[in-house]
């Protein structure tokens, strides 16, 4: 009888633990948006200058280096990885993107494969600026440097270039079921200083927000902190996990490379960040990317690429990429 007593005890406790995880975890999180966050790494290996089913924006070009040419090594942020890929493809000779082994790599996430030779590099924000301003690469694709990276190319005593080639727009983007679809300028500092902490209070459901944040030194981390003005939560609450999500990134990198079907953009200010909404300048939050180089670069070639990527071809293939080309100057 005892026995009994005590596995039926065991058994009620048993069905009490886990009646009480599922209603205050398991329930909890079953809807509760927060997919949002789950961005793929991006495939490198779709952006491979000469490969035949590479996404490049082939438009051709007036400008042709040849083999025997000193060809600038090209780097950038992986949000740009298809427009220096495609200045490759268009401008440079065959046989100018090489790899250690022979071939790419299909885990060569972060350039390891690249061979030193290359004329075309992958090593994303942090290290890539970094080696652009250690003579390791020649020009360097990206948002505007933040304040730390300015700091390391004074501390190496490097005056740099820093030249604007084309805009996107920063967007904030939640989980596809999650009912919110627009954010003012304000609620989204509020929600990123942690003053605004529900969804319930910018017209979503009773559920707590999660604010994803990026790592230090990333270009999107540096377009957000210039953004909050330098104002920003730098941890979330344990119980964010709870709750939906919010993140932030650059538009195509977030639409067009890592194509999230669970997540959408959100409106800011009412104001949808399409391509033509960027251009006229009604999308509140869009700026400008760069080419950052040494001013004391003396390759001969490399304001020969700049000259090119401002030009009448260098913006249409910034446009084929999914990018927004530069206004008219007036």
């Amino acid at each position: 009888m005892k026995k009994i007593l005590t596995l039926t005890a065991v058994a009620v406790m048993f069905i009490a633990v886990n009646l009480f995880m599922y209603i205050t975890i398991t329930q909890r999180l079953k809807n509760n948006f927060s997919g949002a966050g789950q961005l793929k790494m991006i495939d490198v290996g779709k952006y491979l200058p000469f490969e035949e089913d590479s996404e490049l924006a082939r438009t051709g070009s007036s400008l042709h280096f040849s083999s025997g040419d000193d060809l600038p090594v090209l780097d950038g942020a992986a949000a740009l990885v298809p427009v220096y890929a495609s200045v490759i493809d268009n401008c440079y000779p065959e046989g100018c993107v090489t790899y250690e082994g022979g071939k790419f790599s299909d885990d060569n996430y972060y350039g390891e494969n690249f061979a030193e030779g290359s004329a075309m590099r992958y090593q994303n924000t942090v290290r890539g600026f970094t080696a652009v301003v250690d003579g390791k690469t020649d020009l360097f694709f990206t948002a505007y440097p933040s304040a730390e990276q300015m700091a390391y190319a004074e501390e190496q005593g490097v005056e740099l270039e820093i030249v604007p080639v084309g805009m996107e727009s920063f967007v904030f983007f939640v989980n596809k079921d999650n009912p919110v679809d627009n954010l003012t300028v304000d609620q989204i500092r509020s929600i990123y200083r942690g003053k605004i902490t529900n969804w319930s209070e910018v017209g979503g459901p009773r559920r707590i927000i999660n604010p994803l944040l990026r790592i230090k030194g990333s270009g999107s981390q540096t377009m957000m902190e210039k953004f909050m003005e330098g104002d920003m939560i730098t941890s979330r609450s344990p119980f964010a996990i709870f709750g939906g999500s919010i993140g932030y990134s650059f538009r195509y990198y977030l639409s067009g490379m890592v194509a999230n079907d669970n997540v959408k953009m959100l409106s800011v200010n009412g104001v949808y960040p399409s391509a033509e909404n960027i251009m006229n300048g009604s999308y509140p939050i869009s700026a400008s990317f760069y080419v950052v180089y040494r001013k004391d670069n003396d390759n001969p070639n490399l304001p020969k690429v700049v000259e090119w990527l401002r030009s009448e071809e260098g913006q249409r293939m910034i446009e084929e990429c999914g990018y927004v080309r530069l206004p008219a100057e007036e």
